[in-house]
């Protein structure tokens, strides 16, 4: 699915994001509930991530690895 909102950028699936994070859904359902997952919204009842929110985890991660 590719959905691209004003200047929010690419939206994904709870589905697309664990992909990109190489969990399986239920580990990323997992951080979501711990409080550990990417920034989220809930639209029209589905979990959605801005890609550039994902990017941004993924870079943090990286950042406070080498910290």
């Amino acid at each position: 699915m590719d959905i691209e909102i004003g200047n929010a950028g690419r939206l994904l699936t709870l589905d697309e994001t664990a992909e990109i994070l190489r969990k399986t859904p239920a580990q990323l359902r997992y951080l979501l509930a711990s409080g550990q997952a990417p920034k989220h919204g809930k639209i029209g009842g589905r979990i959605m991530f801005r890609r550039s929110d994902v990017e941004a985890f993924i870079e943090a991660a990286f950042a406070e690895a080498s910290a």
